[in-house]
């Protein structure tokens, strides 16, 4: 019975498509949402073998061993599935110090010079740059402090 459930449990790569079968219940969506680690998916899924009408150990020993094997694969697709827009590519940074100025009061001023590669996997991606004096940098930096904080909120359990 296990060999059956492996081979039902399979990743249909044409339809960038992760195919559940012979799991009865939302089991797999569970595990897919939460990331779960080995030690998290094997408290579960032994959760799910004594819930009233939950899988049988088979069952949870493939399903443990297909998502050891496919984690990543899986994660990787649920993530291109969700993105709807551009996403950040890649990020790069430089402080720039100017030497000389024809203003005597701009020498020694930092600015923060920021490169963003935004874009999609289908299509090619789109630069930008950002250059930042010392003020708007921290007026930036103040709102991803107000970020941080904000989602820690959302995240702190209590």
């Amino acid at each position: 019975m296990a060999g059956r459930l492996e081979a039902e449990l399979s990743f249909h790569a044409p339809v960038n498509k992760w195919v559940w079968q012979g799991t009865p219940g939302a089991t797999e969506g569970s595990i897919v949402s939460a990331d779960m680690d080995l030690n998290q998916i094997e408290a579960f899924l032994t959760a799910q073998t004594k819930k009233q009408g939950g899988i049988t150990a088979e069952q949870s020993l493939v399903i443990a061993k297909f998502w050891k094997n496919h984690k990543k694969k899986i994660r990787e697709s649920v993530i291109n599935q969700s993105k709807w827009e551009n996403t950040l590519k890649g990020l790069k940074w430089r402080i720039d110090v100017k030497s000389q100025s024809r203003h005597v009061d701009q020498v020694n001023s930092a600015a923060a010079i920021v490169e963003m590669e935004i874009g999609t996997k289908d299509k090619d991606s789109e630069f930008l740059c950002i250059e930042l004096n010392e003020t708007k940098m921290n007026e930036v930096l103040k709102k991803l402090s107000e970020v941080e904080e904000g989602l820690a909120a959302l995240t702190q359990t209590g």
